[in-house]
């Protein structure tokens, strides 16, 4: 596992890899050439003021938006080409849930494990531990449409993370979670990175990418600022021993949001 920022161009693949990524919307660059490399078991946050491309950034990476320029990888597959192999591999949870409102909660569930073609006994295992990691054991009865916003968040995690997926990209997970939800994501995801997975997360709450990332990008009008580890983004912004937060208010301070 990767737990800092160097040695990683010596490696021949990564598990998910970035190059010159450029997207404009009305004439206007939302992303500007921004290179990534992201190891095998690495957690990676990717953080930026509201505005800054980072949405915009995981969307060319999972394939919903075409880059403008540039190109996408992952474990050493160039994505444009391996698109639909690759898709297997990896998950999305957004900010907003988007499910099936009408299904219930286990016809939801059922549906996504056809999608993914799951062993039956391996589904039922893995759902009912999800299930049970997030306070859902006895309430995937009821229609989706009938949750409340944190409990539909919670229906996508586990849709989500079911199959095992070798990437896991997070935008915004922990919004309308309750504290404990919030705590037994964060345990499951460094569990996830240190059986060899790889986790891309964007979130507000500092204190989440302080206490869990392996690295960290700062993002800001479309192009990478800074990166590194916190110890050396401490180094880069001449606070030493500083939180998370204060390396970021100085980084980006002066920035046209």
């Amino acid at each position: 596992m990767v737990r800092g920022g160097s040695g990683l161009d010596e490696r021949y693949n990564y598990a998910i890899e970035a190059h010159s990524l450029g997207k404009s919307f009305n004439g206007t660059a939302a992303v500007r050439n921004i290179d990534l490399k992201v190891d095998y078991g690495e957690l990676f946050a990717f953080l930026g003021p509201n505005g800054s491309g980072k949405s915009t950034t995981i969307k060319m990476l999972i394939g919903l938006l075409k880059p403008d320029s540039g190109s996408v990888k992952m474990f050493g597959m160039d994505f444009e080409r391996h698109a639909l192999e690759l898709k297997e591999r990896f998950s999305f949870i957004p900010d907003t849930p988007h499910t099936l409102g009408k299904l219930t909660g286990d016809e939801y569930l059922n549906f996504i494990a056809s999608i993914f073609k799951m062993d039956q006994d391996y589904y039922l295992s893995k759902r009912d531990e999800l299930l049970q990691l997030f306070d859902l054991e006895g309430k995937t009865g009821q229609l989706i449409e009938g949750y409340s916003h944190g409990m539909k968040q919670k229906i996508v995690l586990v849709a989500s993370l079911m199959h095992d997926p070798d990437i896991i990209f997070l935008d915004e997970p922990t919004v309308g979670l309750d504290p404990l939800s919030t705590r037994n994501l964060k345990n499951y995801l460094r569990m996830q990175c240190d059986q060899g997975k790889t986790v891309f997360l964007t979130t507000h709450i500092l204190e989440i990418a302080e206490q869990m990332a392996d690295r960290i990008a700062i993002v800001y009008n479309g192009s990478i600022k800074v990166e590194g580890n916190l110890s050396e983004l401490q180094e880069m912004s001449h606070l030493p021993d500083a939180t998370l937060e204060d390396v970021f208010l100085e980084l980006t301070k002066g920035v046209s949001i």
